[in-house]
């Protein structure tokens, strides 16, 4: 008769489960990203999580916690390409505005860059506690660094304003593709958006 198994205990897995290390914290992290795709925050489950990612429940808590905390570690890696935004301000004011448009929609004709914002984004506009995360995110690693380059009166105010366009954008040509936006060629979008931008970054 074989040994009876004993059963499985909550919090920090066993050396043998952790032993992949990095890689299985991303398959983990790439596991959430589809679940908060597919799913939406709500019906995401830390278990679902696992099963997708091929992993016990008790690596997920490991690696990041609680269900808003892998929401929240998506949101870093999604909007990663987002946190360089700072260096294209820095480059000089003339001509702000195009390059900054350039550099989001970039980010957003990616289809490699566009899955997982897409999976933050779905997730924030279905639910109070994601939208939470991801607005104190942005507030606190994005505007707050771009903000930080203006030299205007009332940098952050422009920030918030400059992101407004940018977010409407995405959310009109990418999330709920609204023709004729969805389908506009990206050079159109710059040229259109791009006058808005450098006023709201550059004019006393």
């Amino acid at each position: 008769m074989s040994a009876t198994r004993s059963p499985r205990k909550r919090g920090r897995p066993s050396r043998t489960d952790a032993a992949d290390g990095p890689a299985t914290r991303d398959r983990i992290l790439s596991a959430a990203r589809t679940e908060f795709a597919e799913r939406g925050y709500d019906k995401t489950t830390v278990r679902g999580i696992a099963r997708a990612a091929d992993v016990d429940p008790a690596l997920v808590h490991h690696y990041f916690g609680t269900k808003e905390q892998v929401f929240a570690a998506a949101i870093e890696v999604a909007l990663e390409p987002a946190l360089s935004v700072p260096e294209v301000l820095a480059q000089g004011t003339e001509d702000v505005g195009e390059r900054l448009a350039r550099f989001f929609i970039g980010v957003w004709e990616n289809p490699a860059t566009r899955a997982p914002l897409l999976a933050v984004i779905r997730s924030a506009v279905t639910h109070e506690t994601a939208a939470s995360v991801l607005r104190n995110f942005v507030l606190r690693r994005m505007l707050g660094r771009v903000a930080g380059e203006l030299d205007v009166p009332d940098p952050t105010f422009r920030a918030e304003l400059a992101a407004s366009q940018l977010v409407g954008i995405a959310m009109l040509r990418y999330v709920v593709k609204v023709e004729p936006m969805a389908t506009a060629d990206a050079e159109e979008i710059i040229a259109m958006v791009a006058p808005t931008l450098q006023r709201y970054l550059t004019e006393p």
